[in-house]
């Protein structure tokens, strides 16, 4: 098994912010939290789901809530751990790995932080493939698996054991008591052994993730910008370049929502682009035309570093490259649109995957 250091962190935060589509909370959060685990606890050791046993008891841990209340209420190791011990305590048993439930910002460092802490793997796997805003949103879902036990646990010391029917119920009864622990909590749900997790899980993210991030960091020493061979290494499409020239956001119902314009520079002069997002960037459309619709993903970069801007970071007046990437095959089946697809969310359009759209296609 390989072991984290501090370098893969730092890689798997950056790359983490591009394929989190602008949202799973602020990486440098989760980064900070992460180097100062494995300071105080050890390095981390990564399983990869080849080597995971069949009879292993794996358990996501993340944070769920409006990513810019935890930019101003950071968790604790201890918060991240409650939510754990007290899935642990309801099943009677230890678990023996724990995973990221996306691969997003906050959310792919978190369970790394819980890993040193409890001195167990991290899994290099997550389920999404990228970050959504909602909890059901999970290739767990997407195969017929329920969410099981779910534990909350906010900075005050409060735990909450839900026992929901379904994953809907779940995101709706963990949403509303996220409000009230004040709009951040950490979250366990969908404990499942090895051979369950093997079935159902996004394999290798943290790696692509770290290699993405490696990628920028690489560019970034030789004065050289990342976009292209982000793009390449991830089969993704170059959007749009401009400046930000409006920002709307505001925090609802647990979400961070809202919207930005970009007037567009370059080949792009004269143009404006529209970005809706819910946590996570989930719409494009330039001039009234889509560009790139859920569960596809779509990234904003600093034009000229490359870095990835989360939906809480985007300024006024920043000039930004938009890219979108496809969605894993997962999201694109019938179940999947219906859990994460353009009308889910409330947009009158069919999905139309960006690759097509990048051609000028139409809805299938």
């Amino acid at each position: 098994m390989k072991q984290l250091n501090e370098q893969a962190i730092e890689d798997i935060a950056m790359g983490a912010a591009v394929l989190g589509t602008g949202g799973g909370g602020d990486p440098f959060i989760g980064k900070m939290m992460a180097l100062e685990a494995v300071k105080k606890y050890g390095p981390v050791s990564v399983v990869t789901v080849d080597e995971l046993e069949d009879q292993a008891q794996v358990v996501p841990v993340c944070m769920i809530g409006a990513p810019t209340v935890m930019a101003e209420k950071i968790p604790s190791m201890e918060q991240v751990t409650a939510a754990i011990e007290c899935l642990e305590q309801e099943k009677g048993q230890a678990v023996d790995a724990v995973m990221p439930i996306e691969i997003g910002g906050v959310n792919s460092l978190i369970p790394i932080v819980a890993a040193a802490k409890k001195g167990i793997p991290v899994l290099d796997a997550d389920a999404m493939g990228r970050a959504f805003p909602e909890s059901q949103m999970v290739t767990f879902h997407l195969e017929g698996y329920l969410p099981g036990s779910v534990t909350l646990a906010d900075e005050k010391g409060n735990v909450t054991l839900l026992r929901p029917i379904d994953g809907a119920w779940s995101e709706r009864l963990a949403r509303a008591i996220t409000v009230e622990m004040g709009g951040s909590a950490s979250m366990c749900d969908y404990w499942l052994s090895g051979a369950d997790v093997k079935r159902a899980v996004i394999p290798g993210t943290l790696h692509t993730v770290e290699k993405i991030g490696r990628i920028i960091r690489e560019a970034h020493g030789k004065m050289e910008n990342p976009v292209r061979n982000i793009l390449r290494e991830l089969q993704g499409y170059e959007l749009f370049t401009g400046k930000v020239v409006h920002i709307e956001r505001s925090i609802d119902g647990g979400f961070t929502r809202g919207k930005a314009a970009i007037e567009g520079t370059d080949r792009d002069r004269s143009k404006v682009m529209n970005l809706y997002f819910q946590n996570e960037h989930l719409l494009a459309e330039e001039d009234g035309k889509l560009r790139a619709v859920p569960p596809d993903l779509i990234a904003v970069l600093d034009e000229e570093t490359g870095y990835p801007v989360t939906t809480e970071n985007i300024r006024y007046g920043a000039r930004v490259t938009v890219v979108a990437f496809p969605a894993h095959l997962k999201w694109r089946t019938e179940v999947g649109l219906e859990t994460a697809g353009p009308r889910y969310f409330g947009y009158d359009c069919d999905y139309i995957p960006v690759e097509k759209l990048c051609k000028g296609g139409k809805a299938e």
